[in-house]
């Protein structure tokens, strides 16, 4: 378990350091946030709103194929990217800047 806790502050770290990266999430699947580099406040809203999203995108692919699940998610405003990446047990989010639209 230590070793497991070591390799998942690491992975983070990692997440973490990569250009234009605001902050990382991880959430539990009823939500709750069981790490995070953000505010109290952006943690709270992030873990809830996102977990709900990634629960409706899952049950929307596994009713559209019931032998699918859901691996990755990307959403892209015109400000940041979330990226979401799910688990059986828990999401781990990592929030980033939109990469600037070439001109």
């Amino acid at each position: 378990p230590a070793a497991s806790m070591a390799n998942v502050e690491e992975t983070l770290k990692r997440i973490g350091s990569h250009k234009g990266v605001i902050g990382t999430l991880i959430v539990d699947s009823q939500g709750i946030p069981l790490r995070s580099t953000l505010s109290e406040e952006e943690t709270h809203a992030h873990a809830s709103l996102i977990t709900q999203l990634a629960a409706k995108a899952r049950r929307t692919v596994t009713e559209l194929d019931k032998d699918d699940d859901l691996c990755f998610m990307r959403i892209r405003s015109v400000k940041h990217e979330i990226l979401v990446a799910p688990d059986k047990d828990y999401l781990l989010i990592c929030i980033q800047r939109a990469p600037s639209q070439a001109a």
